[in-house]
């Protein structure tokens, strides 16, 4: 039982890791599409709040239920190819995303904070915004890479 409950913590967290990486980035398009400085500025925060709610607690459970499950079953997280590939690509991930899009999104955060009550969008916002996209884009497929190494568990990867 210990087992599959580390299994399942495993699995929400990686449903709340990939589901508020789309998610966030499906309503950030939207509102950036309305070019309303009030709506963007809004979607800009949601983007902060539901990155240290939700991406950073489903990292937190994806790792905890994961490794847990690893050590309950007494796994070789090196020795076994598809455990190893997996944490590399999901730390791979976790850098990237620490490095690179964190700073991004503070950065826009304190851009949206300057036209929260109307007004003009900078053209800074602009351009940061769509390297956000650009950047989250390229950090999701080792995530996504990551999820399938673990499910399909592929011979020889």
């Amino acid at each position: 039982m210990a087992y599959e409950t580390a299994k399942f913590i495993h699995i929400i967290g990686i449903i709340m890791l990939l589901g508020n990486v789309t998610a966030t980035a499906i309503w950030k398009f939207f509102a950036d599409r309305s070019q309303d400085a009030k709506i963007v500025a809004f979607g800009q925060r949601l983007v902060t709040l539901t990155d240290w709610s939700l991406t950073v607690w489903g990292a937190a459970l994806t790792m905890i239920g994961g490794y847990g499950a690893a050590i309950i079953a007494q796994m070789d997280l090196v020795g076994e190819r598809w455990l190893f590939w997996g944490q590399v690509l999901f730390i791979a991930t976790g850098v990237l995303w620490l490095g690179i899009l964190v700073p991004l999104q503070i950065r826009l955060a304190r851009l949206a904070k300057g036209f929260q009550a109307g007004g003009d969008i900078p053209a800074t916002y602009w351009r940061a915004s769509r390297w956000w996209f650009i950047v989250g884009l390229a950090i999701t497929v080792p995530l996504v890479a990551a999820a399938w190494v673990m499910v399909v568990k592929p011979n020889g990867f």
